[in-house]
């Protein structure tokens, strides 16, 4: 019993690592695409796919980080109010809007409205035969249809997470000032800029960024790589989006500790 066993896990880690494996490489190919001049050739299926993404997930995901921007401002403001120091809700909202929430609720959507369509759409145009169809016509299918997606994201990302930021901030605004009235305006906004810095946005961006691509990749990857039928699409879709919130979580917390972990640059004790 004990040899079967260690041969299942044996061969369940041999798995796991092909799968990796794989989309390693296959998450190379389409990054390498993406940067390469070729896609060039494909500059309208890119634009295509950057109005998508505009029409179809920001408000969606600019209602999510309304909601957390909010909630942020109503449990900073309480616990500020707990420890006699109701105008530090301002600092707060800064620095968790910022650093945390917005990425997370980034990458959260992100994986659950872009990545799991992605592994659908992909998914279907391969059971279908439609992606071979595609390598007949002479066209390089990993490119047309991955790297595509990755370079339409890329080009429209950086003004939706910057639009994403201002929501959150303005949700946790309200909630203090407006919502609970516990501080003026004045007293959030002094301690709310002086708990940030132009660093700061770069690192989030930067975070919200690389979750992105993360989940593009792995929503291409397990569409790009569907056999068998439509069962084996809504597998390919459960599948990426575990893959997702894991990966999602480990560059959050990597992204933490490398921008702010050993320095986390508040303006305490100064």
């Amino acid at each position: 019993m004990s040899t079967r066993l260690a041969g299942r896990r044996a061969a369940q880690a041999r798995e796991v690592l092909d799968v990796l494996g794989d989309g390693v490489d296959l998450g190379w190919r389409i990054t390498r695409g993406a940067l390469s001049p070729r896609i060039r050739r494909y500059l309208a299926e890119v634009l295509r796919q950057a109005s998508i993404l505009i029409t179809g997930s920001l408000l969606i995901v600019l209602g999510l980080v309304l909601a957390l921007g909010l909630a942020i401002g109503i449990e900073g403001a309480y616990a500020s109010k707990i420890v006699g120091a109701p105008s530090v809700a301002g600092a707060f909202a800064a620095i968790a809007d910022l650093r945390e929430i917005t990425p997370y609720a980034f990458g959260y959507m992100m994986a659950a409205k872009l990545s799991t369509g992605y592994v659908a759409e992909i998914g279907t145009m391969q059971i279908a035969e439609e992606v071979d169809a595609l390598e007949v016509m002479g066209l390089d299918s990993v490119l047309y249809l991955c790297s595509t997606r990755l370079l339409g994201t890329w080009l429209v990302l950086p003004f939706i997470y910057a639009i994403a930021i201002v929501v959150a901030y303005t949700g946790s605004y309200f909630a203090v000032v407006t919502q609970i009235g516990q501080v003026s305006a004045g007293g959030y906004l002094e301690l709310f800029w002086k708990f940030q810095s132009p660093q700061d946005y770069l690192f989030s961006g930067l975070k919200g960024m690389a979750m992105a691509t993360f989940v593009v990749i792995v929503g291409c990857y397990y569409g790009y790589r569907v056999r068998g039928g439509p069962v084996e699409v809504g597998r390919a879709t459960a599948r990426a989006m575990a893959v997702n919130l894991v990966g999602v979580h480990v560059i959050g917390i990597l992204g933490s500790q490398l921008f702010w972990g050993g320095m986390p640059r508040l303006p305490i004790g100064g």
